[in-house]
């Protein structure tokens, strides 16, 4: 059996899990990274992406992330997230509402096309973790 550790993950407003897990995978700011038990020390900043979790039973889960910070110590993880959601939580009307704003909002010259961008990626990046199929969005449009 492969060996755990805990993974703590919190936003502002909630802690939205506390397990033991046998991996993670998190979306870092400059690409996605790994930990297992018994990781390095190592403090990194996270971008918007999935958070991929395996269980000890072997099972797995993903983990719309927003930012924010991870920590790894002592066989233990602490994500401080900016956001984060479990793909049931996901309110799949409102990202697709979310996506169309964004792809409009990027052809107004007058928008700020930074943070109409980081929407446009969080929209996608939720319904991914949601498993809507983005073709069929994009097409709704």
């Amino acid at each position: 059996m492969a060996k755990s550790f805990h993974l703590e993950v919190v936003t502002p407003d909630r802690s939205l899990l506390s397990e033991e897990v046998v991996s993670i995978v998190a979306p870092g700011v400059q690409g996605y990274l790994g930990v297992l038990a018994n990781h390095a020390p190592l403090v990194t900043e996270l971008g918007i992406g999935v958070l991929h979790i395996r269980y000890p039973d072997d099972t797995e889960e993903q983990v719309a992330i927003e930012g924010g910070f991870m920590e790894v110590a002592h066989n233990r993880v602490l994500i401080l997230a900016d956001a984060a959601e479990r793909p049931q939580d996901i309110d799949i009307q409102r990202a697709r509402e979310a996506l169309l704003r964004a792809r409009q909002r990027l052809n107004d010259p007058t928008v700020d096309r930074e943070r109409a961008r980081a929407a446009l990626e969080r929209a996608i990046n939720r319904l991914r973790v949601a498993g809507v199929e983005l073709g069929k969005v994009l097409e709704e449009d």
